[in-house]
């Protein structure tokens, strides 16, 4: 399906249940017309037609040579269903232990897990035409960074975005974030007395880098630590993020994907997306009319604007503003919860952590963006975190060039829709040792993992379009980490200890709440 269609969905399934309230005979009209189109193929003929097409996909199709399970094969539907269970990525895992690097999950996918791939894939690469986006995937992010089509809009915006994630530009932006990361130490310490009660880090986090990123993108945070609660534009994100990645994956079934995406979207979800995109607006109003100077990302992307004569249209500017709020928080929030469950679970290793801290600082105000640059162990252990559990999980399949492309050492046919599973990758065994523990070692040189495929761990992406705010996030996850390591003891609370098993993985985390026992530092320690 063609990206321009995908947003008539959302408009249809508001028409229909506008209908279905104030008009029920004309919503049944319109209901009707549209499962005629789907209904009018006598059955013998739909019969026919999908045998032919499950013979095609198993002995014809371009892919016939890849392996993977009969099922997958013939239909998608396998591979969806896969996908609505929350565990994808650990059957994607054991599809590749039992046939190899190349999996083919659908007629038209195919999954790899080679630690080449992802370069080769969509690296930068050297006058050659660029694997493009599955629009599929990418059509609720067409208008910013994230889904651009066109590669000269997208290294337009770039250009322009790149001078709110500057080093220079990290340095003026650093007291905005220091004041969020000590009001979560404050609200820590307030709540934890001594160990109980065990305070919910999910929440934490969560509040944490929304206000961060509130503050950066708006020139105003969301209350979220202020109040010790999310803000409704919070759960809108929340809400509707697994919803989109589902409706994707139904987009790929054409005309009977389209009308199953209409009766899955929850009644609210469409006004809730206009809302997400009402309240962008109105914030970046907002924030222009301030007078002002600030160090946020908008003042960045105007001036950048302004000094490049490359201008982001305000519908630009919103667009792009909007998904900052996803990307800039979520993500962060997600590795920070991953990287505290698995040093509380491994307490030599946050020992060791510990140490690294606390005997590199004389007191809590030398912890900064930059210092915590110079913590080697903590930079261990965050992309151990990353390997373990990145937070952009989810593989975002590339549409190979038509002339087809060379990737991990095997010739893809053109239209093939190629993914690279991080988790999957991450956690094979062919490429790494131990792949299912937790060994910050194995990244400073540890012999015992001296064959482990460390290059290949990119969970910001590779190439042109990789993540463009990789240097901010890191640095605010070191930030935060280092804090929280420096103020408090801490281990898993009660029934913690399946708190990895208990997430579910779509193209981001959905995490559970995550009870940690913390006990506070003395400040004479």
């Amino acid at each position: 399906m063609a990206s321009s269609q995908v947003p008539n969905i959302m408009e249809l399934a508001a028409q229909l249940r506008h209908n279905a309230r104030n008009n029920p005979q004309l919503a049944l009209g319109q209901l009707a017309a549209i499962t005629a189109g789907v209904a009018s193929v006598p059955l013998p003929q739909v019969f026919a037609f999908t045998v032919s097409h499950c013979l095609y996909n198993l002995y014809l199709h371009p892919l016939r040579n890849y392996p993977g399970p009969r099922l997958w094969v013939m239909t998608r539907i396998p591979y969806t269903l896969n996908f609505f269970g929350a565990k994808s990525p650990w059957k994607i895992r054991e599809l590749h232990t039992q046939y190899g690097t190349f999996v083919r999950v659908a007629p038209d996918i195919v999954s790899v897990s080679h630690p080449d791939a992802l370069n080769q894939l969509q690296g930068h690469r050297k006058g050659k035409p660029e694997n493009p986006k599955d629009p599929s995937i990418t059509w609720q992010f067409r208008d910013n960074i994230v889904g651009v089509p066109s590669k000269e809009d997208h290294s337009r915006l770039r250009r322009v975005m790149s001078h709110g994630f500057s080093a220079q530009s990290m340095l003026e932006q650093q007291p905005l974030i220091q004041r969020h990361v000590d009001l979560l130490m404050q609200r820590l310490r307030e709540r934890c007395h001594q160990g109980q009660p065990a305070l919910d880090v999910t929440q934490w986090y969560n509040w944490t880098t929304f206000d961060i990123v509130g503050d950066l993108a708006f020139g105003e945070p969301f209350d979220c630590l202020e109040q010790a609660s999310y803000h409704p534009w919070v759960s809108i994100i929340f809400e509707s993020m697994v919803t989109m990645s589902k409706i994707s994956m139904l987009l790929r079934f054409g005309p009977v994907g389209k009308l199953l995406a209409m009766f899955i979207i929850p009644r609210s979800m469409a006004k809730k997306m206009d809302e997400h995109n009402e309240l962008s607006a109105m914030k970046v109003e907002t924030r222009l009319a301030l007078e002002t100077e600030r160090p946020d990302l908008i003042g960045k992307m105007v001036s950048g604007s302004q000094k490049l004569g490359a201008e982001m249209t305000r519908h630009e500017l919103v667009a792009n503003a909007g998904v900052l709020i996803i990307a800039g928080s979520e993500t962060t929030a997600s590795l920070l919860c991953g990287a505290t469950y698995l040093l509380a679970k491994n307490q030599h290793i946050l020992q060791k952590l510990q140490a690294e801290v606390r005997s590199s600082f004389n007191n809590e105000s030398e912890i900064d963006l930059i210092s915590t640059q110079k913590l080697k162990y903590m930079q261990a252990v965050l992309d151990e975190s990353l390997r373990h559990f990145p937070p952009a999980l989810g593989a975002l399949p590339r549409v190979i060039v038509p002339e087809g492309d060379h990737i991990a050492g095997r010739f893809v046919p053109g239209g093939t829709k190629l993914e690279v599973g991080q988790w999957a990758l991450y956690h094979n065994p062919t490429y790494f040792h131990k792949p299912d523990e937790f060994h910050p070692e194995r990244w400073l040189g540890d012999v015992e993992f001296k064959n482990d495929a460390l290059a290949g761990v990119t969970p910001f992406s590779v190439g042109p379009r990789n993540c463009i705010g990789k240097n901010l996030a890191m640095s605010e996850m070191r930030l935060i980490m280092a804090r929280i390591v420096w103020n408090f003891d801490f281990t898993l609370g009660p029934g913690m200890d399946d708190w990895y098993d208990r997430c579910q993985a779509y193209l981001l985390w959905g995490k559970p709440a995550l009870n940690i026992l913390f006990v506070p530092r003395s400040a004479e320690a």
